[in-house]
């Protein structure tokens, strides 16, 4: 069962060891050699990662295809009891899956625990609990049908699976997403092949082998990493492959998206974000800077839900400014290990300079650095301080692209219109925040948002509603029963009454 020989090193000791493919029900050496996996804190390698050759994803694809059907047929009480007991199997291993979580993303151990791991056991959970796939459509009278006789049409709606689907997964939190991914397809009754970020695929690896230790059949599950991007190109363009499901930048959901169209493949992408927070002069400000101050600390701002583009009514943008920068300030950043650190490293060294780019970028343009915008001292570590940058115009690229780190940019406005239209004035529209405590205003600004979600004086979600963007933001909609609307195809059976 074991897919390396161990779990890689990290803070408990132990070497580093070398991960294999899943495909077809075994655990594969790579064509491609392997690549270090890198802790973001420590710059030590936490294990090695498998680089698969094309070859070797074509031959997911094609494993994945041949066991769509019996897949497909099998009911939804056996496909659940699976998912199920794969929870069980991550929950039985949450400390060590925890642990390698934090070594390849940084993360704070709380969030390596709550967000990451205890998110994906949630998320199979969920999607082990077996849902109707069909529902009776009202009888029709029809005047006169197709054979010219009038009469009762009765219908049923009923939901197939899509067939193989690839999930193409962000380096952000390796359990959340790719379980919110992975349980809704399978639930379906689809096939799928994971190629997982190359930041950090060893957590992917240990998913699998949770889920081979449940007993999923061989071939519906797949995974295939490596760092080339023939990797990805491969798992999306191969004829075995009915829809692509990514989350990751626009960009690369463009051209995912061109590919897709090629074939008539179904697409679920989940995209880049700037979201807006507007903050209105009646706001409760310790609120607003508490939510808008998670764009600092949650994944060290690497996500794309965060409030990042702050529009402030002027009457309340100099207290506001005020108190984001005394709450970036306060902010611990440094060994995600210990238990008092709030804000830990980024990704990548190449990362950091993009983010640290942006802020530079940003004092030129004319914003004022008034919290964080220098390196902290570290020997080790891809740290970025909690940066805020005031006096920012609508027009500056650090309002107007995503940055993907712990930077807010705040914007003033004058009054509901204004802030209605620098808000939807972007090419982002994943999700936005409204702060007012008047609760009609609030809704009614919610409303006019282009955005596929809007937090009305939170940051918190529901994870039974529906999450997507409009825009550049993505296409589709999952989360809770809409993922496995989004992991399936809708039949419509039609007879005589």
């Amino acid at each position: 069962m074991s897919s390396g020989g161990g779990h890689p090193a990290g803070p408990g000791g132990g070497r580093a060891v070398s991960e294999r493919l899943f495909i077809g029900g075994e655990w594969t050496e790579p064509e491609g050699g392997h690549y270090a996996v890198v802790d973001p804190a420590t710059e030590e390698t936490v294990g090695w990662a498998p680089e698969a050759s094309r070859d070797q994803v074509r031959a997911a694809c094609a494993a994945a295809r041949e066991a769509l059907g019996p897949w497909s047929r099998t009911s939804p009480e056996e496909r659940s009891a699976i998912l199920g007991r794969a929870a069980g199997v991550i929950a039985e291993r949450f400390a060590p899956y925890a642990e390698l979580a934090q070594a390849e993303t940084g993360a704070t151990t709380g969030t390596a625990r709550a967000m990451q791991v205890g998110v994906g056991v949630a998320r199979f959970r969920r999607y082990a609990r077996v849902e109707s796939a069909e529902w009776a459509i009202p009888p029709q009278i029809n005047e006169a049908g197709p054979m010219g006789r009038a009469g009762v049409m009765g219908a049923l709606a009923v939901r197939q699976p899509v067939g193989v689907v690839t999930c193409i997964t962000s380096y952000n939190n390796p359990w959340a997403n790719p379980a919110g991914k992975i349980a809704p397809a399978l639930a379906m009754g689809n096939t799928v092949v994971v190629k997982p970020a190359p930041q950090d695929p060893l957590s992917v690896y240990r998913m699998a082998e949770a889920l081979e230790a449940a007993g999923v059949p061989r071939g519906v599950l797949n995974v295939v990493s490596g760092r080339s991007a023939g990797v990805g190109e491969a798992a999306v363009d191969s004829p075995d492959v009915d829809m692509v499901s990514f989350t990751g930048s626009t960009a690369v959901g463009q051209r995912i998206a061109e590919v897709c169209g090629r074939g008539m493949k179904r697409q679920l992408m989940e995209l880049g974000g700037k979201g807006a927070a507007v903050v209105f002069d009646d706001a409760d400000l310790a609120s607003a800077v508490a939510g808008i101050g998670t764009t600092f600390s949650f994944y060290s701002g690497q996500i794309c839900t965060a409030p990042t583009r702050v529009l402030a009514q002027r009457g309340v943008y100099d207290r506001l400014v005020d108190g984001l920068a005394g709450y970036a300030g306060r902010l611990k950043v440094g060994d995600p290990r210990e238990p008092d650190t709030v804000v830990g490293p980024v990704i990548s060294a190449a990362h950091r300079e993009r983010v640290e780019s942006y802020v530079e970028l940003g004092r030129k343009e004319g914003a004022t650095v008034v919290a964080g915008g220098e390196r902290p001292s570290y020997e080790h570590g891809f740290y970025v301080a909690p940066t805020l940058l005031a006096d920012c115009t609508p027009t500056m690229r650090v309002v107007r692209e995503e940055i993907f780190g712990p930077v807010v940019s705040v914007v003033p406005f004058d009054d509901e219109e204004e802030g209605i239209a620098l808000a939807n004035d972007s090419d982002y529209g994943l999700i936005d925040y409204v702060w007012s405590a008047d609760v009609a205003r609030a809704f009614r600004v919610a409303r006019r948002l282009r955005a596929g979600g809007v937090g009305v004086n939170t940051v918190g979600r529901n994870m039974e509603a529906p999450f997507g963007g409009f825009k550049r933001s993505g296409v589709g909609r999952d989360v809770g029963s809409y993922a496995l609307h989004a992991y399936s195809e809708v039949q419509a059976i039609v007879w005589p009454g």
